[in-house]
């Protein structure tokens, strides 16, 4: 899967840590550390060149030796203060404080290493923003996409240790029921998941907690099963069909929002991704959306049910704009 930009960021953050702790550290060192190529670190560093604070002119930039980069060494001269603790004024401790809190409604759903980490994060921000805390909501809602009465009985379950019968519509629109054992919530991108232990896959499953259209509580209780370790993570399903995509460099928040395989960069701005595809439905909804940017379908039955789809829809509207298929 390519690199998110976030976590790109989070790890020019760190390098900026890193090199102001060691000096002239050759590249294959500081591409060790931090698990990415030689080359990658070159890029990283010529990023971080033109990177700074407001003003943006020489002095406020991040520095590095040009002499040492030519022969292959990093030595950071000047980091702008990047790693000095932050100090949060009054608004900004008071909004952190209401974030906390609302991560409390998902404690249940947290393992004792997590959730001792809250509680401690939480105590540390309200002692600091002192009289100012006495503003915030003890019992800020977070929002986690799920009608009101799926989240309570996932929360119920979660706390009491019971398993779930969802019904649950998936990315191809199919409303489907299961029996499941919740283990946690997660979060990946704007969307919250309930991952869980699905009885009819005997897997570990994820399910957008938008998605699922009624849970309810069973009197059995869920039983413990072995996860691994990237359960938290999305990883697209081996066996679904590779399916090549051609876009223009406008498209790229693709390769970001994704879960894509592979990605090539290509002349004039354009770039590949290779997919596992095992909902046809969910691919059609990615390419109609991005269709103007849209070069190449590999394989062209994938292109050609696209296309299919998006001229159903357009001869659906037929009737509502008084045309009929073929006018313009």
């Amino acid at each position: 899967m390519p690199e998110r930009a976030s976590d790109r960021l989070v790890r020019m953050l760190g390098m900026i840590a890193y090199l102001e702790r060691h000096e002239d550290v050759p590249v294959d060192q500081v591409a060790a550390q931090f698990g990415v190529t030689p080359e990658q670190v070159m890029a990283d560093v010529d990023t971080l060149w033109v990177t700074g604070t407001p003003g943006y002119l020489p002095d406020d930039l991040i520095d590095f030796d040009a002499s040492s980069y030519e022969q292959g060494v990093v030595r950071l001269t000047e980091g702008r203060g990047v790693t000095r603790p932050l100090r949060l004024g009054p608004r900004e401790g008071v909004a952190l404080l209401a974030a906390l809190r609302s991560l409390t409604a998902l404690r249940p759903a947290l393992d004792a290493e997590r959730a001792a980490a809250l509680d401690s994060v939480l105590a540390k921000v309200q002692a600091a923003t002192g009289d100012a805390a006495a503003g915030v909501p003890v019992d800020v809602e977070l929002q986690v996409g799920a009608v009101p009465a799926v989240a309570a009985a996932i929360g119920a379950a979660l706390t009491g240790r019971r398993r779930l019968r969802l019904r649950y519509v998936d990315a191809s629109d199919v409303l489907t029921e299961r029996d499941v054992d919740p283990v946690r919530l997660v979060s990946q991108d704007e969307h919250s998941y309930l991952l869980a232990w699905s009885l009819a896959a005997d897997a570990e499953r994820k399910f957008r907690v938008d998605r699922i259209v009624e849970a309810t509580v069973l009197d059995a209780p869920a039983d413990e099963h072995p996860l691994a370790d990237d359960a938290d993570v999305f990883q697209p399903d081996a066996s679904g069909e590779l399916v090549t995509v051609r876009l223009a460099g406008r498209a790229r928040w693709v390769a970001e929002s994704v879960p894509v395989e592979r990605t090539r960069e290509l002349a004039d701005g354009m770039f590949e991704v290779d997919l596992r595809v095992v909902q046809p439905a969910w691919l059609r909804h990615l390419l109609v959306q991005v269709a103007d940017e849209v070069i190449d379908v590999r394989p062209p039955h994938v292109a050609q049910d696209t296309a299919g789809a998006a001229r159903a829809a357009l001869e659906a509207y037929g009737p509502l704009l008084g045309t009929t298929t073929g006018e313009a």
